[in-house]
């Protein structure tokens, strides 16, 4: 009876990256709903991706080059591990900076919902290369048991873990709560990858603590337990992304939605509710039940209150498509 395709009002009610910053800034702003008078979300969240990318690239880039000095002066295979990850890490801001940058693109008459998947694509890539720099650091850490050497500097090599460690969690921290703040899902599997790659890094205390004791065997069995943890938390990784392209999204959202949905005046029933995340954006389909004999007037009236309270019940929500029909065997009370 009435189908509304509308572009949403971009009202984010997310919290910014650092607490303190957030205090600051999250103050109470009125609500525009002239397209011209606010600034497009998806753009501004690929702006906060690129600068989380930024950053992390920064921290990661600088960690893995003081960690290969170490490693070319220590031969540590648990140092080289975890620098060779830490340096597939730092290549993970490459895809996912394209991917932000393809994001701003305005969607085509080929791609008529613009290029948000990309952000998906680049998740992949993201866990494949860190399956990669688990597959690089394990053969070495094999070859390294079959053939132990000495370590040399153990001092170096234990501040160097120490320094792995704090690299990542920054990194992690500022990859995960921009993620969850503009819901990038890459960004978030790439964040959780990082913190534990905080982890990894401080067992390279462990190779450093066993090579002072003389055990030759302990650095390329650290080594070997890094590269696990790697591939475990790929695998990990790998299902989050998988599940967005697959169109997952949280039950959760699509029970706000269809509460929101129900207080419309004019709405008699909520018949369907789908949603599906277009980069780090989400997008509604919804059909509705009104009651029998409306005109289009009335009907399309219903539809646009049904957009707009549901623009502003359901985070990220930028699009929803709304389509109203007579309810069947409906009595007016």
């Amino acid at each position: 009876m009435h189908s509304s395709p509308q572009r949403g009002h971009g009202h984010t009610h997310a919290g910014p990256v650092r607490r303190v910053w957030s205090a600051a800034r999250h103050v109470v702003v009125p609500h525009s709903h002239d397209p011209t008078d606010r600034v497009d979300p998806a753009m501004e969240a690929s702006r906060a991706g690129m600068r989380a990318l930024q950053v992390s690239l920064a921290v990661l880039g600088a960690t893995a080059a003081l960690q290969a000095v170490v490693v070319v002066a220590s031969g540590s295979a648990a140092l080289l591990a975890d620098t060779l990850h830490n340096v597939a890490d730092a290549l993970t801001a490459v895809p996912l900076g394209i991917a932000f940058l393809l994001a701003r693109r305005p969607a085509t008459h080929r791609f008529t919902y613009g290029y948000g998947r990309a952000e998906d694509v680049a998740g992949i890539v993201v866990v494949l290369v860190i399956l990669g720099s688990a597959a690089l650091a394990g053969y070495e850490s094999l070859r390294r048991l079959a053939d132990p050497t000495d370590v040399r500097f153990l001092g170096a090599v234990a501040v160097a873990g120490l320094v792995g460690a704090a690299g990542n969690e920054i990194a992690a921290q500022v990859r995960i709560r921009t993620g969850r703040r503009i819901g990038s899902a890459a960004l978030v599997a790439d964040g959780l990858h990082a913190r534990t790659d905080a982890l990894t890094s401080l067992a390279v205390l462990l190779s450093a603590g066993g090579a002072a004791l003389g055990w030759r065997w302990a650095d390329p069995v650290v080594g070997l337990a890094i590269a696990a943890a790697i591939a475990t938390v790929s695998w990990s990784a790998a299902r989050h992304v998988l599940a967005r392209l697959m169109d997952a999204v949280d039950p959760g959202l699509v029970e706000r939605a269809t509460a929101a949905l129900q207080d419309v005046a004019g709405v008699v029933g909520v018949d369907r509710v789908r949603l599906r995340w277009i980069g780090h954006t989400l997008r509604a389909e919804v059909d509705l039940s009104v009651p029998p004999g409306l005109n289009i007037e009335r009907a399309h009236t219903i539809a646009h209150a049904a957009e707009h309270e549901l623009t502003h019940a359901v985070p990220r929500l930028t699009a929803a498509t709304v389509h109203a029909h007579p309810a069947r065997n409906w009595v007016s009370r």
